[in-house]
């Protein structure tokens, strides 16, 4: 079994790798990979396309709009990730502009791609319908904001002194998830938390809050210091900026 295991986990890893070099050779020069939503909606909201000057959505875009739209992304994982494979190879063999999943405004900067039939075989659409699934994903994981188990955190907290940031979610939750992947990936988030916080993730529908906190809001944010002492507790989806500022208002309140 774990043979088995090591193999199918070697195999996915050497799928993805080729889905990789597909992107980079067939797909790269139009579709950057991976740009923040915050700068995203600055280019497309303020700028009218006209400080990125993209010609096609970026990696993280099409992975979170095909997954968003395509089927049903709360129900079986395989029969979705084949649903948007079909949706992949069907768009890039017979382009569509009517069947484009961008935002109006965001579409109307670009033209609608070229066919790619006869210059993509059916193994390397494959390998990279996988890529682009798997890619949102990814990059949460690598970019975004890494989180510890509670007592651990509470143990470092007071070996480092550093507070504890606790994030009320649920996997439901529209505005947890639009937090995580628009707020808790963004580079002065991440650095700041690392700097001065101890991040703790906890879904609520799964798990009791520790120290008998209660809140029923998602996503809430309860900034706790080192003597397991509630000095924050804001509830609600935050931009960028916004957010630094609660970040900011926890540390005056540590003593």
């Amino acid at each position: 079994m774990r043979i088995a295991l090591a193999m199918l986990i070697y195999l996915n890893a050497l799928f993805a790798m080729e889905g990789k070099e597909v992107y980079e050779k067939k797909c790269a020069s139009c579709h950057p990979g991976y740009i923040s939503m915050s700068k995203l909606k600055e280019n497309f909201q303020d700028y009218n396309n006209t400080l990125l000057k993209l010609t096609a959505p970026t990696l993280n875009q099409l992975s979170y709009r095909l997954k968003k739209s395509i089927g049903d992304p709360k129900g079986d994982n395989e029969i979705h990730r084949m649903e948007v494979a079909a949706f992949i190879s069907e768009y890039v063999l017979h382009p569509d502009r009517q069947k484009s999943l961008c935002l109006d405004e965001v579409m109307q900067s670009f033209q609608t791609m070229p066919s790619l039939e006869g210059k993509i075989s059916e193994e390397e659409l494959e390998a990279v319908s996988t890529y682009i699934y798997d890619f949102d994903e990814k990059v949460l994981a690598e970019k975004g904001v890494h989180y510890e188990g509670f007592e651990k955190a509470l143990q470092k907290a007071k070996q480092e002194d550093k507070i504890i940031m606790l994030k009320v979610m649920t996997k439901d939750c529209y505005f947890c998830r639009k937090m995580e992947r628009e707020v808790m990936i963004e580079k002065e988030i991440v650095e700041f938390l690392e700097q001065d916080f101890i991040p703790v993730s906890i879904d609520i529908s799964t798990t009791e809050l520790p120290l008998g906190l209660q809140t029923e809001l998602t996503p809430s944010f309860i900034f706790i210091d080192k003597n397991a002492k509630v000095l924050l507790n804001i509830p609600g989806a935050w931009n960028k900026m916004d957010f630094l500022d609660i970040l900011r208002e926890a540390k005056t309140k540590q003593r």
